[in-house]
Order: C-alpha cells, then structure tokens, then sequence
C-alpha cells in the first residue's frame, strides 16, 4: 500500500451496478478483494449486440451466446486494478494473483484470462483478458 493512501471500501456506483449482474459468489469474492485492493468493475453481464461487437473486434475469441458473459446473471466478470493503467500488464498479473488468493480463501474455483488453462504458465497464452475472471 503506498504512503498516506486509503483502500475503498465499497464500489462506486457504477462498479456496484456492474458487479451486481454477476453470480452472488463473483459479487462475495471482489466485495473481499476490494479490502485488500482498490479495483473497477468494467462488466458483467454482457447482451448479444455487445458480445458480437467484441467478437468482431477480437476483443472476444467466442460469440454470442458461449461466454460467460452472456447468461444472466454472469458467470464472468472483467475488473482491472485502480487506479487503470493499461500499459502495466505487470499490475494486472499482481492483482489476478490477489483475486486467486481471495476466491481460494472463499473455497471459489475461477479461471483467469491470463491463464486461461489454469496451469500457472502464463506464457503459454494465445490470447490475453487480463481483466476476466470467470467461475468455473
């Protein structure tokens, strides 16, 4: 924790909104992770018209309806450390190592899109979501 700095306790509103179309068992883990470190909800839920934009962009290697993103509520939720800076990939492996930790305390079994098969060799990825986490 840096100097003089306070963790949030609680999501903004827009973050709450998001992580309250997930799974209650996401929306228990990143309640508890945000005690340990500060953090946004970009989405949860995602509809059809959304999930086939990120298809088509290659920000999603699945379509409409197979993520799970795309049931309701979400099996999937994206959440990047806070403050955001996109560039320090470093940061974001620190906090899914902290979102790990915490879902193995809740006795929660979730995959991480930086390692997506789950075997703790994170250079064997073909494609990067360094803010998905799912239940598996």
């Amino acid at each position: 924790m840096q100097a003089g700095r306070i963790l949030a306790n609680k999501f903004s509103d827009i973050s709450l909104e998001r992580l309250n179309t997930t799974e209650p068992e996401l929306v228990e883990l990143f309640h508890h992770v945000l005690q340990v470190h500060d953090c946004s909800i970009l989405e949860g839920f995602r509809d059809a018209e959304t999930q086939a934009q990120y298809f088509a962009e290659g920000k999603s290697k699945v379509e409409y309806p197979d993520s799970k993103h795309n049931t309701y509520p979400s099996r999937a939720v994206d959440v990047a450390p806070y403050p955001i800076d996109w560039a320090d990939t470093k940061r974001f492996y620190y906090f899914a190592g902290i979102v790990k930790g915490v879902a193995a305390g809740l006795d929660l079994d979730i995959r991480f899109g930086g390692d997506w098969n789950s075997d703790n060799d994170l250079n064997d990825q073909t494609f990067q979501d360094l803010v998905h986490f799912e239940l598996v």
